[in-house]
């Protein structure tokens, strides 16, 4: 049971919209897809269903259940999607709620606040002449990634939606390749995914966000960029039309820059520059 106190679970109800019933934006598809990811847990199990069925319900559940720990990295993921929400609709990107909700989450962890990054400071970088041929991956893997990237700066202008997928897909394809060229490292890093018998799953079951973190453990992908990551896999996810109908997911160019800019970004921190 996590030591959450009753204002401070006011805060995170504010933030996230839990009055509604809802969380955020998410569909029920997104959310159970959310918490797999983030902890490996069904959030839709009986466990979970002793308040009631909605989000908000399930998620109050899981504070009243689960330890500060967990509790702390959930509550971590969700403020970092509540960011890019308020980022996207022209909202103050940080309010006096938000650096509450940091300081509640450092408490439950016991970490400091990891320092922010605003979008508009991660959008001014520049990363000129960023070359996938610097990346540690098999030869035979940077023609079909040079072609891919083509397609993205194609589509860049007038094509959003092909755009993110498009980032997805060769951010997912160069942490792989990387993966695949440092096996060991990989599978011994300490938040390398398993299976019911505790064994490091293969390469190809890691799913996106089991990519970033472990290749942000290893210290080959800094934090700002493993925080944008998790963006841009999250947009990658309404590759499905029914899923981008229950969220209400409306890219523009605009999103479509933040996510080509989290794939140089990330190409950079791989290739060690």
């Amino acid at each position: 049971m996590s030591s959450l106190k009753v204002i401070e679970k006011r805060v995170f109800e504010d933030l996230f919209g839990m009055v509604s019933g809802y969380v955020l934006d998410f569909s029920n598809n997104t959310f159970a897809e959310f918490f797999r990811e983030t902890t490996n847990i069904n959030i839709y199990s009986q466990k979970y269903a002793f308040n009631g069925d909605s989000k908000a319900k399930r998620l109050r559940a899981f504070w009243e259940t689960e330890s500060d720990t967990m509790v702390g990295k959930v509550l971590s993921e969700l403020l970092e999607l509540w960011r890019y929400n308020t980022s996207r609709n022209d909202s103050a990107d940080y309010s006096k709620q938000y650096e509450q909700a940091l300081e509640i989450v450092s408490r439950l962890t016991g970490k400091q606040p990891d320092i922010k990054v605003t979008e508009y400071e991660f959008l001014l970088r520049r990363y000129e002449n960023f070359s996938v041929r610097d990346l540690p991956i098999a030869p035979n893997l940077i023609p079909v990634l040079e072609s891919r990237l083509a397609e993205v700066e194609y589509c860049l202008e007038s094509a959003p939606l092909a755009t993110i997928f498009l980032c997805g897909s060769i951010l997912e394809g160069i942490l792989l390749g990387v993966a695949l060229e440092r096996p060991r490292d990989f599978n011994q890093a300490n938040n390398s995914p398993k299976d019911r018998n505790n064994k490091v799953k293969s390469f190809q079951e890691w799913t996106l966000a089991q990519f970033i973190d472990v290749a942000h453990g290893l210290g080959i992908l800094e934090l700002d960029v493993k925080k944008f990551s998790h963006e841009l896999r999250y947009f990658r996810n309404h590759i499905h039309p029914y899923e981008q109908i229950a969220s209400k997911f409306t890219p523009n160019k605009h999103t479509a820059e933040i996510c080509f800019q989290v794939l140089k970004a990330a190409i950079a921190d791989l290739s060690g520059r």
